[in-house]
């Protein structure tokens, strides 16, 4: 079954000047499958990966990691641990010969619309100044129970600003 607004495509989001995020089908189905519907369901999340088209500045997120062993979990709380799902930014990169990027991080909240907390916020702008990226911002996704949110994190001011969705104001339609 498909989420209500989302397709077999996937979601879209608009960047601030008019460029598109879209999250593909299977990279969002995947996400999906660790939401926090359930009063014991732990956070979960990892990175995003994808690509930048060329000549425009659409992205595309192709896959996600998925919460790992080394990972910590709690209700309220996910910390990703680096090395392992490095390793699978590294391996993406290498196969794709380059194409397939680190974009940037998502994880769940048990709340119908999320909205980042300032832990979030705070480790988005340190993950800003400290990780290694192509382009000038980095992606932030935090799925909820109703829907999904999106930011982007600007490399130079460390301002986090919300994406629009396309097509449903809220994401899902219900």
């Amino acid at each position: 079954m498909l989420w209500g607004g989302m397709s077999t495509e996937g979601l879209v989001f608009r960047r601030l000047g008019g460029a598109r995020v879209k999250i593909d089908a299977a990279a969002l189905v995947r996400m999906l499958g660790f939401q926090q519907v359930a009063d014991h369901d732990a956070e979960a999340g990892g990175v995003l990966l994808g690509r930048i088209l060329v000549n425009c500045d659409d992205v595309v997120i192709d896959e996600v990691t998925l919460p790992m062993t080394e990972d910590t979990r709690g209700r309220f709380t996910f910390h990703r641990a680096r090395s392992r799902h490095q390793q699978v930014v590294d391996d993406r990169w290498k196969d794709s010969r380059g194409t397939c990027l680190y974009l940037g991080e998502w994880h769940t909240h048990p709340e119908p619309y999320p909205t980042p907390s300032h832990v979030d916020v705070g480790d988005w702008r340190r993950r800003l100044r400290e990780d290694q990226f192509e382009g000038e911002s980095l992606l932030f996704l935090i799925v909820g129970t109703h829907s999904v949110g999106a930011w982007e994190g600007r490399r130079r001011s460390r301002r986090i600003l919300p994406l629009q969705p396309m097509g449903d104001p809220l994401g899902w339609r219900r």
